[in-house]
């Protein structure tokens, strides 16, 4: 069941990641940014001294690793749509 939960919270976080960055990746795609965004988030907040707690603070932290996950991977595809 949990992994059920974490790919259903991988693809929303993936998901609204797409749109505020404007490079939606597909339902495997956003599912990928969005895992792999919440551990960037989980790794990279702390080490601004910011700490989330509680649903909303997972939801948060795990969007903002999904961004910039997306926009590094933008850079790196130099703006072409991913």
């Amino acid at each position: 069941m949990e992994f059920i939960i974490t790919l259903l919270v991988g693809l929303i976080i993936g998901a609204v990641a797409g749109k505020l960055t404007n490079n939606s990746m597909g339902l495997i795609g956003n599912i990928i940014v969005g895992i792999v965004g919440s551990f960037i988030g989980y790794w990279l907040l702390p080490m601004l001294g910011l700490y989330l707690e509680g649903n909303v603070g997972y939801f948060v932290t795990s969007l903002i690793g999904a961004v910039v996950l997306l926009l590094v991977l933008n850079l790196i595809m130099g703006g072409r749509k991913l």
